[in-house]
């Protein structure tokens, strides 16, 4: 396996240009301990209900066993920038990835609801450390001529390990137990952290920040990215400000907001330096990376609904019906990263958005009949622009800062993503309830008591429960209400897919503000 075709980052002298293998192969090991974090947000989420069952939860309860590893990952994503300066990227990562198999092992061995929530909160804070670093190495490592290859590998990591979670969960809980959901990371997750001590060498720690470590700031972040992820996450079920605890934790966000941002924009050395969004690439980027999360978590949430209450899917067809983005991602890194280098990355972007809004819009003709061949064109749709929107946004978001800002930056534009789906989610759920209600309101007047459409509707269904008697009208009139409410839901899917839609063609036009990076030279690199 030859390395001389990988250049060094710059400063290195060009004759001394050849990346050692060590370090491709640490690359590697970081790249899947990153898989197996985002990975674990969404392995869970088609396969609640088994662990419901196992433990003995109500519905309210299995709901934290996904907030909670949310809500600590959310933390623990820009917080990793400071602990890895501090600690070094093979400290740090190591760690992060011999904690996460332990809270792996431990989350499968829970026999109760609470102790899972609390390991799956510890699996979820340990485990996020893991994914900016691998952003941050990417740049920093290897050099701007290489990113072709290894934007489009991260990228591909970033977007395939949410879509594929509740598929690969699927079939873990029906082919074995809910148990092999958190199992499957114990070997991958040994390996990982082996090969982050014994090969990363990227740098050295600097131990002189964790004696100026910012409790009062952590404090504040926790409060505020801790309280917005939970509001985003329960404020549809808990009807939003008519709730207690969502008007508790509203507070707690903007008391931990104010805290934070005024940590981090009076100290020398904050936990998180905001000053990198003084970077219009990078600004603009964060802002594409939000809105990818929207359409990476909020479409992965929206099929398998509409599969499982619309088409009465169980995990596994769900699973089965979704494959095809996946491996339109997949098929699509190798070719977006070529692009990158040969087009303008800004056309490339333009071109991704447009084809994930026209996905979108295709699908917003959705009807109660739409099956795998009818969802094919929007997911296929949806996988191609993924990889091609990911690559550009990576490369121009992270490819023209300083070294010195990389694992900081690094943090905070992968919590836009995260953020992104937190908001999808909640806007999505939203706009469903309140979408739903409006059409089931509209549908009740054009079949109102004494149209003559809805009595010949009525007579129509009363002759399948002749045999019921006096409850035949009562069991037709429940019949057709259950239809209104499906056709209402229904129409709400596609009102969904139309927002998605506007989101994204609005983003074609704002790609045209960021700047174009400068043309790199073959070897040229980044920092080190």
């Amino acid at each position: 396996m030859a390395t001389a075709t990988l250049t060094s980052p710059a400063g290195s002298p060009p004759g001394d240009d050849a990346i050692p293998l060590r370090r491709i192969f640490a690359f590697v090991a970081m790249v899947f301990g990153m898989f197996m974090a985002i990975l674990d947000i969404q392995i869970v989420s088609a396969s609640l209900a088994e662990i419901q069952a196992g433990l003995s939860a109500s519905s309210d309860e299995i709901a934290w066993v996904q907030t909670a590893y949310l809500i600590a990952e959310v933390i623990m994503i820009p917080l990793s920038g400071y602990l890895s300066r501090a600690l070094s990227t093979r400290v740090f990562f190591t760690i992060a990835a011999a904690g996460f198999t332990i809270a792996s092992v431990l989350c499968a061995m829970s026999s109760s609801i609470s102790e899972m929530i609390l390991w799956r909160a510890v699996q979820g804070f340990i485990g996020g450390g893991m994914i900016p670093g691998v952003f941050a190495a990417a740049f920093t490592i290897f050099p701007a001529s290489k990113r072709p290859i290894v934007s489009p590998l991260i990228g591909l990591v970033a977007t395939l390990a949410p879509t594929i979670g509740p598929t690969v969960g699927g079939y873990l809980s029906s082919a074995f137990s809910w148990h092999w959901l958190f199992l499957v990371n114990v070997v991958p997750g040994i390996c990982v952290t082996i090969a982050a001590w014994t090969l990363i060498d990227f740098d050295k720690p600097q131990k002189g920040l964790l004696k100026r470590f910012d409790w009062l700031g952590l404090l504040g972040m926790a409060g505020f990215l801790g309280s917005l992820e939970y509001v985003l996450e329960e404020g549809t079920r808990l009807d939003w400000f008519e709730s207690h605890e969502i008007v508790f934790f509203s507070v707690v966000m903007v008391f931990g907001a104010a805290l934070f941002f005024w940590r981090a924009l009076t100290r020398d050395d904050p936990l998180v330096d905001l000053y990198a969004f003084t970077n219009r690439n990078f600004a603009f980027g964060s802002l594409f990376s939000f809105c990818m999360g929207i359409g990476l978590y909020g479409l992965t949430y929206l099929y398998p609904v509409y599969l499982g209450r619309i088409r009465g899917y169980d995990a596994l067809q769900i699973g089965e019906t979704m494959f095809v983005t996946g491996l339109c991602m997949f098929l699509t890194a190798p070719i977006a990263g070529k692009l990158s280098a040969k087009i303008d990355p800004r056309v490339q972007m333009m071109i991704g958005f447009a084809g994930f809004a026209l996905g979108t819009w295709i699908a917003s003709g959705i009807t109660a009949d739409w099956d795998f061949h009818e969802l094919l064109a929007p997911q296929i749709l949806r996988g191609v622009s993924l990889m091609l929107c990911m690559v550009p946004i990576n490369n121009l978001a992270l490819g023209t800062l300083p070294p010195a800002q990389l694992k900081n930056a690094s943090g905070l534009y992968n919590l836009t993503r995260n953020l992104g789906g937190a908001v999808g989610l909640a806007l999505i759920n939203t706009l469903l309830n309140t979408r739903t209600d409006l059409h089931i309101a509209r549908l009740h007047e054009h079949v109102a008591a004494g149209r003559q459409v809805a009595e010949e509707a009525i007579a129509q269904t009363m002759q399948r429960f002749l045999d019921y008697g006096d409850a035949a009208e009562q069991m037709a009139l429940a019949l057709i209400n259950q239809r209104a409410h499906k056709q209402a839901l229904i129409l709400a899917f596609g009102d969904v897919f139309l927002g998605l839609t506007c989101i994204f063609a609005a983003l074609v036009a704002l790609a045209l503000f960021m700047r174009k990076p400068p043309a790199v030279a073959p070897g040229a690199g980044g920092g080190h």
